[in-house]
C-alpha cells in the first residue's frame, strides 16, 4: 500500500509540474529571449522547466511526511504506524496536489523577481545607448 501511495504521489507531482512547465514555457520563453537576447536563452529554458519539474517532485512528494506509515514516531513510546486509509490516500494526493503547486510558485516567485531586476537592467542600457546615439547624431 505505501509503495503505490509514493508511486501515484510521484505520478501526481511529475504530471501537475509538467503541466505548469507547459503553461509557463510561452510567457518564460519570451522574457529570457528579452533579458538574454541570444541563442543561449533557449538553453536556460530547458533549464527552467527541468527546474520546474524537479521542484514541482521534490514539493509534492514530502518523503518524510511518508515515512509515518512505514516506521512509528521514534518520540512516543508504543506509536503505532498510521494506517493507509481511504481518507488518508485522498488527503495525500490533496497534499500532493498542493504542495507541487506551492513549491513550483516559490520557485517561479524568485526567478521573476531576478527576471524584473534584469529587464531593468536592460532596458536602462537600452535608453542609455539611445540617448548616447541621438546625442552623437548617429541612428543605428
Amino acid at each position: 500500500m505505501f509503495l503505490g501511495l509514493l508511486l501515484i504521489t510521484f505520478l501526481l507531482a511529475l504530471s501537475v509540474a509538467a503541466i505548469v512547465a507547459r503553461m509557463f514555457a510561452d510567457p518564460l520563453d519570451r522574457i529570457l529571449k528579452r533579458i538574454i537576447a541570444d541563442e543561449i536563452s533557449a538553453a536556460w529554458l530547458k533549464y527552467m522547466k527541468f527546474a520546474i519539474l524537479v521542484v514541482g517532485v521534490s514539493s509534492g512528494v514530502r518523503i518524510y511526511e511518508l515515512e509515518k506509515y512505514i516506521t512509528p514516531p521514534a518520540y512516543v513510546k508504543d506509536a503505532q504506524i498510521v494506517q493507509l486509509t481511504a481518507d488518508r490516500w485522498v488527503l495525500e494526493i490533496y497534499r500532493t496536489i498542493i504542495e507541487t503547486l506551492q513549491g513550483i510558485a516559490w520557485m517561479l516567485l524568485v526567478f521573476f523577481v531576478f527576471a524584473l531586476i534584469a529587464y531593468v537592467i536592460v532596458r536602462l542600457a537600452e535608453m542609455r545607448k539611445k540617448s548616447a546615439d541621438e546625442t552623437s547624431g548617429t541612428r543605428p
